[in-house]
């Protein structure tokens, strides 16, 4: 009998590790984008996914909610243009780098020398740097999805964790539509 307590209390032990390692990750998350850690952010997320990702869901709104056409559908030219202008400005904005100047704006001085936060307008990273957790959960042992709340954004952002070869990586997002729609026109 004594001998399965040390190993009911390793298994205990284990589980309890294992449930507990999303929630660290989430945590070093939000500490990296406090703190403008580009590297651990390049490390906790698969950037090329995460990008391929948004870009798909970029392209289904336009096609979705675009111009209608006979067939209910952009023509092929127009599907690959707006293709090619999402990835462009994917590229550009979705990166740790761009993760932590949107999370760490430097204010800038006025005519008086005071300093002053600059009104930027509110783009798919500057919006991700400010965000808070709405609710975690396992959907399996390897998929661990996380709803964000960011702020001035209605519905959630929904992030996707998955377990390989030991760590738990963001690999996929999805962004709500007043997100993918982007700041809204100044006319």
């Amino acid at each position: 009998m004594r001998v399965r307590w040390p190993l009911f209390a390793t298994v205990v032990t284990a589980t309890v590790a294992y449930a507990a390692y999303p929630y660290v990750t989430l945590y070093r998350l939000g500490t990296a984008m406090q703190t403008a850690d580009a590297a651990t952010l390049e490390r906790l997320v698969d950037w090329h996914a995460v990008r391929e990702g948004i870009k798909e869901d970029v392209c289904d709104y336009v096609v979705d909610t675009g111009p209608a056409q006979p067939q209910g559908s952009l023509p092929t030219f127009g599907s690959g243009f707006i293709r090619g202008i999402a990835s462009n400005a994917i590229d550009r904005q979705v990166t740790p780098q761009a993760i932590v100047a949107a999370s760490t704006a430097a204010p800038s001085k006025d005519a008086r020398g005071d300093s002053r936060q600059e009104p930027r307008a509110e783009t798919p990273a500057s919006a991700m740097a400010r965000v808070s957790v709405d609710w975690a959960f396992f959907e399996s042992p390897t998929v661990f999805t996380v709803d964000l709340r960011a702020q001035g954004v209605r519905e959630p952002v929904r992030m996707e964790l998955d377990l390989r070869e030991g760590i738990w990586q963001v690999r996929r997002v999805w962004l709500p539509v007043e997100m993918l729609k982007g700041p809204p026109s100044r006319t």
